[in-house]
């Protein structure tokens, strides 16, 4: 309700007129925030879209009511040349048949995509397979099986055939003349040809994508894994929230269980597979890479079970392969990109061997030459090899260990050239030739930017300064303090605090703590955030701390080894020393101290208010509550099998402290949660009421591992809010 109407009511309705002036003085409420009818956006401006075409030039992309409109842009100049429209895309995806607001929803999907030189994008629709063909100025159907669904589309790299799944078979459909084969057989509910199991997905090749097959650069063959799920249990989610039941079986390996079977194929145009050898018989493995060198070799990287070791092979003409290095390391290895190859066949690589991700350059005979990049941090992404002026270029967090830069080093080694100078998180785009990039960056204090560089990190036009949300400008915001705080043995934990607008030291201030504390995973990054619930709770006088324990850092791998085999045990060490911090500052309330988390959030929430009688209440999410019951390859890459570490897992147990909870918790999750299982939660239920202890709960029914819909957020957001004003 506005505030000229609310004015209006004032007999009526006092309590809303409170509301309206507190609004009005930069008050937040609850409501502003997550009310589905009621909330207020605060997101910052889009930036403009800015892209490099195949010819290196500069191209801005707009789209309105279904026209793209692209101009090539002078980086020196600014000065704008419009490009021939390819057409009205709406336009021609309703001639289609394809209903207009449906249209809409896919023209805003591909815009992002569209590159001058490309005419060809692939779309699903109706559970078929569509092409978008710019060069005709047409949307045409590939496939014909609505009944059927598609997905994962791929086109080749000649644009000549595009690989997709259907159910658990690879097919190819010609692009000219849509015609399909299928080129794998055998898929059912036990056999994946070409898609991702679950575990695969979640653990290995990335959330949200099932994608399990590669185009070979020539684009006359395929390469794919098969998975044998036929001895992984079977986890059911029963659906309970409609009727009929809505069950959910998945195929889900916990820690110790058997794993799927993967092969690794190879099918040419004719649907012939080759299949490589195994070069660990009678071992448990794990394939985490695959991809294809520049001229057209096989490659793939493989792991033992528990993620000791990595090995990087290459495949000949009949698929046997050749190791060409081996990783290994005090506790476990990450799964590692695969080389950037040079036009010499030579390779750079990325290791965590020294306990940083570095560079390090390998010969054309596959040889070691040397380090490219040393020292203590870490290489975040790479973004290619400059062969004309002899340099690698990529992010790390050399200046910033909670943001990075853009770097360039030569491929002998030696000192590094900082490209970017605002200090944040950075996001660059090279052209091909690597001679402009694209940055956009913000940090902390500092809202998104986008500006273009040329090749020695000089700004040549700053496209985009958003400034702060017109909606935030007016709020009484915390005031955000960045610190590091020593840990018993000296290790520098980052850390914010969320300091209410009208703070004043020589008071004693409730806190709400937020953690994640799982591996490698940081939550204090300097990057901008419009999430405004923190400053809400600042608000309403609750200083808001947030504190990455060492292993959570992601300051090497050397700073999470120390947990091998012991989750939970120093995570909860790291987190007392930061309390002890707190405690020094001489404002805190130690006696009303909040612990939030969600996921290995949750699992650290419950750990510690089992494990510590620090904290007085604790938001429990979707917690693992004991490592038994996750899946095999997150969980054994820290733990180890429990077969072979049982105090490990029992020290690092829930459920088998239940009996010491300390504190009121509010316990959340969502009942068809495949991921962390509510399992985990009615096991922990079951173990406090054996042993007379109280909790409350909160279920999301049909919500997944992170809650979705509006109504489902505004419930789980008052929850928390009222679990916290009368319980701290």
């Amino acid at each position: 309700m506005k505030l000229r109407k609310v004015s209006q009511l004032l007999f009526l309705f006092p309590l809303l007129v409170v509301t309206a002036v507190h609004a009005q003085e930069g008050m937040l409420s609850l409501e502003m925030l997550y009310h589905p009818t009621k909330k207020e956006k605060f997101d910052t401006k889009t930036l403009t879209r800015l892209a490099w075409d195949a010819q290196n030039r500069l191209i801005e992309t707009q789209s309105t009511n279904g026209v793209v409109q692209q101009w090539v842009v002078n980086p020196a100049t600014w000065e704008k040349q419009a490009l021939p429209a390819d057409g009205n895309i709406l336009a021609m995806m309703t001639a289609a048949g394809i209903p207009e607001r449906e249209a809409k929803a896919q023209v805003d999907k591909l815009t992002p995509l569209i590159k001058p030189e490309l005419k060809s994008y692939l779309f699903t629709y109706k559970n078929d397979v569509w092409l978008l063909d710019l060069q005709q100025g047409k949307v045409r159907e590939l496939t014909h099986t609505p009944d059927v669904a598609e997905d994962e589309a791929l086109l080749s790299p000649d644009l000549q055939s595009v690989a997709y799944l259907k159910g658990n078979d690879l097919y190819v459909t010609d692009v000219a003349s849509a015609t399909e084969k299928r080129m794998t057989t055998g898929g059912s509910e036990t056999v994946f040809n070409g898609r991702l199991d679950w575990v695969y997905m979640e653990e290995v090749y990335g959330r949200g994508r099932l994608r399990a097959f590669w185009w070979a650069p020539d684009s006359k063959k395929l390469a794919y894994l098969s998975f044998d799920e036929s001895k992984v249990p079977v986890y059911t989610l029963s659906g309970d929230h409609v009727q009929p039941v809505r069950t959910e079986r998945t195929r889900y390996p916990k820690a110790g269980d058997p794993n799927p079977e993967v092969r690794l194929g190879v099918v040419d145009m004719a649907g012939n597979t080759s299949w490589t050898e195994n070069p660990y018989p009678g071992k448990e493995t794990l394939i985490v890479q695959v991809g294809w060198t520049p001229d057209g070799k096989l490659l793939a990287s493989w792991q033992d079970r528990v993620q000791t070791w990595l090995d990087l092979r290459l495949y000949d003409a009949q698929y046997r392969s050749t190791q060409l290095l081996r990783e290994s390391g005090p506790a476990w290895t990450d799964r590692l990109p695969l080389p950037q190859f040079l036009k010499d066949g030579s390779f750079v690589w990325e290791s965590d061997r020294t306990g940083h991700r570095h560079l390090y350059r390998y010969d054309k005979q596959y040889k070691l030459k040397g380090a490219i990049t040393q020292g203590e941090w870490d290489i975040r992404s790479v973004y290619g090899v400059d062969e004309s002026r002899g340099r690698v270029l990529f992010a790390a967090n050399e200046r910033n260990p909670i943001g990075n830069d853009v770097y360039a080093v030569s491929l002998e080694g030696g000192k590094l050239q900082r490209l970017t100078a605002e200090s944040g998180t950075h996001l660059a785009r090279w052209n091909t030739a690597y001679t402009h990039f694209i940055d956009s960056w913000s940090s902390l204090k500092q809202p998104p930017r986008q500006a273009v560089f040329n090749a020695e990190g000089t700004s040549l036009k700053l496209v985009d300064d958003v400034g702060m949300p017109e909606k935030m400008q007016g709020l009484k915001l915390a005031t955000v303090t960045q610190q590091q705080i020593k840990s018993r043995d000296g290790f520098l934990m980052e850390s914010l605090l969320f300091l209410p607008p009208d703070f004043d030291p020589k008071k004693k201030y409730p806190v709400y703590q937020h953690l994640y504390s799982g591996p490698m995973a940081p939550q204090v990054t300097d990057r901008w955030n419009s999430n405004l619930w923190h400053h809400f709770l600042a608000q309403q006088g609750y200083v808001v701390w947030i504190l990455d324990n060492r292993s959570a850092s992601n300051k090497g791998a050397v700073s999470a080894w120390p947990i091998h085999k012991k989750l939970g045990q120093l995570e909860l060490q790291d987190q007392l020393d930061g309390l002890e911090w707190l405690r020094q500052q001489g404002w805190a309330d130690m006696d009303r101290i909040a612990l939030n988390g969600w996921s290995y959030g949750g699992y650290m929430t419950s750990y510690a208010m089992t494990h510590s009688k620090a904290w007085k209440i604790g938001f429990v999410g979707a917690p693992v509550t004991d490592y038994r019951l996750y899946d095999s390859i997150y969980t054994e890459r820290y733990m180890g099998l429990p077969q072979e570490n049982a105090e490990g897992y029992d020290k690092g147990s829930v459920l088998k402290a239940a009996k010491d909870l300390s504190g009121k918790i509010l316990i959340m999750h969502g009942t068809m949660d495949d991921n962390v299982h509510p399992q985990n939660t009615v096991m922990f239920i079951d173990e406090l009421i054996k042993n007379g202890k109280d909790y409350s709960l909160q279920l999301y029914p049909g919500a997944g591992h992170g809650p979705r819909g509006d109504w489902t957020i505004w419930s789980l957001q008052k929850a928390k809010w009222e679990f916290l004003k009368n319980n701290l």
